[in-house]
C-alpha cells in the first residue's frame, strides 16, 4: 500500500502518523464515509472513526514536534484533515489557537473537517474571537465561511447573542451549498433559542430562496419548536411560483 511507502520515506512524527491512521482504519466505516464527504477523492479517505481521532489528537497533542505535522499541509487523506482539527481544538492558549486555525483554515476542503474544528479555548474568550468571525464571514472560501458561521452559531446564539451577528449571516450571499447548509443551520438554530428576532428574518425574506427555506425545513424538524410556532414557519415557505432574491 502507499502509505507504507510514505512511512519508509518519511522518518518523523508525519510517518507515525500516517502509520496510526493506517492502522486504526474500519473498512465499513470508510465505506460509509465515502458518499458523505463527495468534495474529497475515495483514495484519500483512510475510515478512522471520530472516536478514535479525538483520542489520536489527545495522545499526539503534547508532542514537542506536533508542528511538524500541523505545518504540513496540504496534507493527502480526510483523516489527517481531521486530526490537524481535533489538535487544534485540545489548544489551550487562544493566540496560538486562532493562529493555528488561520493557518489550517485555507486548506479546509470538505464540510466534516470544517464542523469538527471547534476550539474549546473559543468558548473562554468569545469577544476576542469576534474580529476574526468577521474576517472570516467575508473570505472568498467556502470552508472558511462556513466556519465563520459555526463559531456565531456555537458561541453567539445564547446569553451574547446580539441582532448584529444575525445580519451579518443573513447578508451572506454565496452559491456553494455548504455555505449556503450553514447560514440555513444557522437560522433553523437561531429560531430555537432567538426565536422573535430570527422570524422576522425568514418573515423578510432576508435569504435567498433555498436557504429561507431550508432553515424554516430544519426549525420545523426540532422539537424545542411548538407546534403553532412550526405551523406559522411552515406558512412562510416560499414556492417556486413566487418572485424572490
Amino acid at each position: 500500500m502507499i502509505y507504507l511507502f510514505l512511512v519508509m520515506i518519511m522518518n518523523d512524527i508525519n510517518s507515525e502518523i500516517l502509520s496510526l491512521l493506517f492502522e486504526n482504519a474500519d473498512e465499513s466505516y470508510r465505506d460509509f464515509q465515502i458518499p458523505t464527504i463527495p468534495t474529497v477523492s475515495k483514495e484519500n479517505i483512510i475510515g478512522v472513526r471520530f472516536p478514535k481521532i479525538r483520542a489520536l489528537a489527545k495522545e499526539l497533542s503534547s508532542r514537542s514536534d506536533i508542528d511538524v505535522f500541523l505545518k504540513n499541509v496540504p496534507h493527502r487523506y480526510y483523516d489527517e484533515y481531521n486530526l490537524h482539527a481535533a489538535i487544534i481544538a485540545l489548544t489551550k492558549d487562544f493566540d496560538k489557537c486562532v493562529l493555528q486555525v488561520e493557518q489550517f483554515l485555507p486548506y479546509i476542503d470538505n464540510w466534516a473537517t470544517c464542523d469538527t474544528l471547534s476550539p474549546k479555548v473559543f468558548a473562554k474568550q468569545p469577544q476576542k474571537l469576534l474580529p476574526y468571525i468577521n474576517k472570516w464571514l467575508l473570505s472568498d472560501k467556502v470552508y472558511t465561511i462556513r466556519f465563520g458561521v459555526n463559531m456565531l452559531m456555537k458561541h453567539f446564539l445564547g446569553e451574547r447573542f446580539e441582532s448584529v451577528y444575525t445580519d451579518k449571516v443573513a447578508a451572506i450571499r454565496h452559491d456553494d451549498y455548504y455555505v449556503k447548509m450553514a447560514v440555513a443551520w444557522y437560522f433553523a438554530t437561531a429560531l430555537t433559542k432567538q426565536y422573535d428576532t430570527a422570524v422576522t428574518y425568514i418573515e423578510n425574506c432576508a435569504l435567498d430562496t433555498w436557504t429561507h427555506n431550508k432553515a424554516i425545513q430544519k426549525a420545523t424538524e426540532s422539537r424545542l419548536i411548538d407546534d403553532d410556532k412550526k405551523a406559522y414557519l411552515r406558512s412562510l415557505k416560499i414556492s417556486k411560483k413566487q418572485s424572490r432574491i
